[in-house]
């Protein structure tokens, strides 16, 4: 299982904050690409520029690997003032 994290206004819209997926993911972007199937909103969030990834609580590309028992975060860009 990979266990996937929702933050911020990516919570706020899928009103979600985490879900259980079955580990049949190579990479990121093949995870997203499911993701999006979910429903118009889905394919919004995840076609948004500035998605900010982690693996592992460490910052990921889309072309990271994914593998059984990996945690994947999902956020907006974070500024600072």
């Amino acid at each position: 299982m990979i266990k996937v994290l929702f933050f911020a206004k990516y919570r706020e819209q899928l009103n979600t904050d985490s879900l259980q997926l079955d580990a049949d993911f190579s990479s990121v972007e093949s995870l997203i690409d499911v993701l999006k199937t979910k429903g118009d909103t889905w394919q919004q969030v995840f076609s948004q520029s500035g998605l900010m990834i982690a693996v592992n609580q460490q910052m990921a590309k889309l072309n990271s690997s994914l593998k059984d028992g990996d945690e994947v975060a999902f956020f907006p860009p974070v500024t600072g003032g």
